[in-house]
């Protein structure tokens, strides 16, 4: 038997640590040659929206890995999509490219409204029915835009750049997370505040339970916390370790589960986990495999999904894959 090198044995070491922490995916399908700008997973993870880094956007079905339809924003070149929602009915999506905005029929993957947005769109999501759509914008505030007749319906203002926003399912209720180290809950219909969240550091990541319930938020060398929306609360702080925040470790995907009992997180660095709210315990973690295992680049989570009945899990990773997790 040829003796091992001491590098070998040393990789196979490391191999062997990392799976005792970190579950590897089940599966994954290639769906962008040279990474992904932005994207999104629909609620049940069936489908995805992927900006391409080359190849602009596209629509997935996921079960079969079948790309289903172009979706660019130009005839003359690939659009760089860097956000992107499908609504929760899964009848219409829309994708946002810095500047414009297309909303697209899932059925027949038709474009059916071309706008130009009202800033510089930095993320997105999308009402029951495609009524309208909530954009998070780099001037400051978050804005109510009617997908159908075009124009601003209302303006959430904030002090800095909106980085993340969210909508629950019933489109009732929104949650916008800023550069102004503060994340925002609002009424819709009234555009009324109806909860301020603050931190000490700019807010990346904020998303809510699909009936509105919960909230989550997440800032930079910040805490993630849980809260209670009725209730004006925190009721979960994530127990994340202060040296991981403090080496910029962030937090880049959340999503609540139908049942408002789980919790997906998605870092940086590769890992997906699973969390249960009550006791707010981890359950599961999995690293997202890189493109090629020794490449130095690592991997973001952009969007996470449940599948239905909660035994199996998705992820869209940077890397231009999507992850099957079990």
């Amino acid at each position: 038997m040829k003796a091992l090198s001491l590098l070998t044995i040393l990789i196979i070491g490391l191999n062997i640590i990392s799976c005792g922490q970190h579950r590897e995916p089940s599966k994954r399908i290639e769906v962008a040659a040279n990474g992904i700008h932005g994207g999104t997973l629909s609620s049940d993870g069936k489908l995805a929206i992927i900006g391409s880094v080359h190849h602009g956007g596209s629509l997935w079905r996921l079960k079969d890995g079948e790309r289903l339809y172009n979706w660019n924003h130009s005839k003359a070149e690939p659009s760089v999509i860097i956000s992107a929602a499908i609504d929760p009915k899964k009848h219409w999506a829309i994708t946002a490219e810095a500047h414009t905005l297309v909303l697209w029929q899932l059925n027949s993957g038709d474009p059916a409204r071309f706008w130009t947005a009202p800033g510089e769109v930095l993320d997105i999501d999308l009402a029951p029915g495609g009524r309208y759509a909530l954009l998070g914008q780099a001037d400051h505030s978050a804005v109510i835009f009617n997908t159908i007749r075009g124009g601003i319906v209302r303006s959430f203002n904030h002090e800095g750049r909106v980085r993340s926003v969210d909508l629950s399912a019933d489109g009732k209720f929104a949650i916008t997370g800023s550069e102004d180290q503060t994340a925002a809950i609002w009424e819709v219909s009234s555009g009324k505040r109806l909860m301020t969240i603050k931190h000490q550091e700019d807010v990346q990541q904020v998303a809510l339970s699909r009936d509105g319930r919960y909230a989550f938020t997440a800032a930079k060398y910040d805490q993630a916390k849980i809260w209670s929306v009725k209730k004006k609360t925190a009721i979960k702080t994530l127990p994340l370790a202060k040296e991981r925040i403090k080496r910029g470790l962030e937090i880049t995907a959340a999503r609540f589960s139908d049942n408002n009992r789980y919790l997906l997180l998605g870092y940086t660095n590769r890992t997906v986990e699973l969390w249960q709210l009550k006791g707010m315990k981890k359950l599961k973690s999995w690293k997202l495999t890189k493109r090629r295992r020794w490449q130095p680049t690592s991997v973001s989570a952009i969007d996470l999904a449940f599948a239905p009945g909660n035994k199996r899990y998705y992820a869209m990773g940077s890397s231009g894959f999507i992850y099957w997790l079990k």
